[in-house]
């Protein structure tokens, strides 16, 4: 189970490492623009290209931040211990679905087996938190059954 955890710990890395490159990218791609922008004789044409580059690159920035905070939390999990209740990083089976509790990276694939990596912030991660196997949630009026903890 360790291999597991490992494995879907590593695609959440790569995941988030891919969106802090492309966020960084976007962010340098709008300073240069805000600073190539020149002056014209438009008038406020050259204030409002300044402006608009400006507000890209603070979008750009809050995601290379978001994606910081992704792998901070990244880095506070150890793939190599197992609890019987669920924890961060914990790979929850259920009697209809197999989440790692990590970050918000959506479905992962290992060995043909799909996953959802969630947050522990998110709703459904909320509710997971702290059970053990036999005990039961209701997620949009479907009830689960957690099969396994690790």
């Amino acid at each position: 189970m360790n291999h597991l955890k490992e494995q879907l710990w590593m695609q959440c890395q790569k995941i988030v490492e891919h969106r802090l490159a492309t966020a960084q990218q976007a962010m340098d791609a709008a300073q240069q623009s805000a600073n190539q922008e020149e002056k014209s004789s438009a008038g406020d044409k050259y204030e409002t290209g300044r402006a608009m580059a400006q507000l890209e690159r603070d979008k750009a920035a809050m995601q290379v931040e978001e994606n910081k905070k992704m792998l901070t939390v990244l880095n506070q999990i150890s793939y190599n211990t197992s609890t019987d209740r669920v924890t961060l990083g914990s790979v929850v089976v259920t009697d209809h679905n197999k989440f790692y509790l990590s970050i918000s990276a959506g479905k992962l694939e290992i060995g043909g087996e799909s996953y959802v990596a969630i947050s522990t912030q998110s709703p459904i991660g909320q509710l997971l938190l702290h059970k053990c196997a036999g005990e039961f949630f209701s997620f949009y009026n479907q009830k689960q059954t957690i099969v396994s903890v690790s």
